[in-house]
């Protein structure tokens, strides 16, 4: 693997030197290296690029690796992963995208992925992408997350988007079956002129299902933010909703949610708040010896935790 796809899975995914689990590694639209485990198979679509994991029912403990990187300017990738849980199991999946791009250049991901977990299965879906190269660069990152998830499936989806990419639009929609969970927990900080975009779409069509979905988000520099989400109560559920920005400089946030209810018993909550960071914050913490930077700085660390 090239120099700078290593620098970039370090970036995005940490994986462990000599990882002996279920692993594929995709480098500038092609493989550049794949391994299945004895429970996790990973095998190539045959019908598009992209892959098809199957983890067997009960495998427990287990982590696979599915990060991709583009290089350099030029590329467009696209690329549709399945993922087929089978029941019982309960395993982490890091995926995630790193794209550079030098002075204007122009450099592209879209992943589509699909997760269909079996009765009582549990994933914990870790994704972080991130853009590195020239600020004049067009890095963009456009991945899409279909989830269906069956009776007593729950799915934890831990999401981060740090500065770097320059145009985003992410796409996530699920299906929850009777008792299914869905958490996400989204992060993302855009600057200069970034712009990102969220949509959450949440079918809760089984008695009992519940979603938890958080965004939390810094909009820094000219860039700009949209989250827009709909959780869809079709039966006894609960479902909350909360989306939390900080502006700082000239950053703009729309946030548009919708809650749609066709059964009486559903419970739907959402939360909104956007706004600049405190004064009182930033003067406590520079009572502390910190500049007004530094402490800017520590509070948005710690407000994307």
């Amino acid at each position: 693997m090239k120099k700078e796809t290593n620098r970039l899975l370090q970036l995005i995914a940490d994986m462990p030197e000599n990882f002996d689990g279920a692993y594929s590694l995709r480098e500038d639209g092609s493989c550049a290296a794949r391994q299945s485990s004895e429970n996790v198979s990973i095998d190539s679509k045959s019908d598009a690029p992209g892959l098809v994991v199957t983890v067997k029912a009960n495998t427990k403990g287990e982590t696979v690796y599915i990060p991709a990187c583009v290089t350099h300017g030029g590329i467009d990738d696209l690329v549709y992963n399945d993922f087929m849980i089978g029941e019982g199991a309960d395993i982490t999946i890091v995926a995630g995208c790193g794209v550079h791009a030098e002075e204007g250049e122009q450099a592209r991901h879209n992943g589509i992925h699909r997760f269909f977990l079996g009765k009582g299965a549990h994933v914990l879906y870790q994704e972080k992408h991130i853009g590195t190269g020239a600020d004049n660069a067009d890095r963009r990152i456009d991945p899409v997350t279909d989830i269906f998830l069956e009776e007593d499936a729950s799915l934890e989806m831990d999401t981060v988007q740090i500065r770097g990419v320059h145009n985003s639009i992410r796409k996530t929609s699920a299906v929850l079956k009777a008792r299914a969970k869905l958490v996400v927990r989204e992060r993302i900080m855009t600057d200069a002129d970034e712009t990102a975009q969220t949509d959450f779409d949440v079918t809760l069509e089984g008695e009992d299902s519940g979603t938890d979905l958080i965004s939390r988000s810094v909009a820094r520099g000219n860039s700009h933010q949209v989250f827009n989400s709909i959780m869809r109560g079709k039966n006894r559920c609960t479902g909350h909703s909360e989306c939390d920005a900080i502006l700082a400089e000239n950053g703009t946030v729309v946030a548009a949610p919708a809650l749609e209810a066709t059964h009486q018993d559903a419970g739907l909550i959402h939360e909104a708040a956007i706004g600049k960071i405190a004064g009182e914050q930033i003067m406590k913490l520079r009572t502390l010896g910190l500049t007004e930077a530094e402490a800017e700085e520590r509070i948005i660390a710690g407000f994307l935790a």
